[in-house]
């Protein structure tokens, strides 16, 4: 009887995620905070843009850029950011800093960026996470539970060609949102109860 029970519930679920146009998934409350962190990914060229714009309008006071430890084309990821920080973030250079990530998971990625706030002069109390829309609500869930002494808050991206509503209207935007679904699912399930 437990397992139909349960088996039930599942179901439940999956049909109602099913139903959502995707909307669930975004969190956009972007909120005035002592720093802003850009979450490290395969696609960070708008995050960046999004975060830079967020600092600019004062939304904080300093940017954490995430880089991965990884390659490409024989280049480590945190030589190319910070490269790319150089010569874009023109005057707001001096307040924007790289927070290298080993790893490739959001709950890797928490207390890692947790080591990187601290190390900032004061110690902020509360952050803006920038990352894609569709990211934004796993996102905000890990960083509160991981590192409940800051107050998070999530600037959302869009990203057209890796997600869009409704979901199911085309193929790339399918993939995220099942794809996000199932982590979410996974993490609150799961992940969010093991130490």
């Amino acid at each position: 009887m437990k397992t139909l029970i349960i088996a039930a519930v599942l179901i439940l679920i999956c049909v109602l995620l099913f139903l959502q146009p995707g909307d669930y998934l975004i969190v956009n409350n972007p909120e005035k905070s002592d720093a802003i962190v850009m979450l490290a990914g395969d696609q960070v060229d708008q995050r960046y843009w999004r975060a830079l714009e967020l600092l600019r309008g004062g939304y904080g006071h300093h940017l954490l850029v995430d880089a991965g430890t990884g390659q490409v084309y024989g280049q480590p990821y945190s030589d190319l950011a910070a490269g790319f920080i150089a010569r874009t973030a023109g005057e707001n250079a001096s307040q924007v800093s790289l927070c290298i990530i080993k790893g490739d998971s959001t709950k890797e990625e928490a207390p890692q960026v947790g080591e990187c706030l601290a190390k900032l002069q004061p110690a902020p109390h509360s952050v803006l996470l920038v990352t894609d829309d569709y990211h934004t609500r796993r996102a905000l869930s890990i960083f509160r539970q991981r590192l409940p002494q800051i107050h998070w808050t999530a600037g959302a991206v869009s990203n057209d060609f890796l997600f869009g509503q409704p979901w199911w209207k085309n193929r790339e935007w399918a993939k995220t949102y099942l794809t996000e679904c199932e982590k979410l699912l996974w993490w609150e399930l799961w992940d969010r109860w093991r130490p």
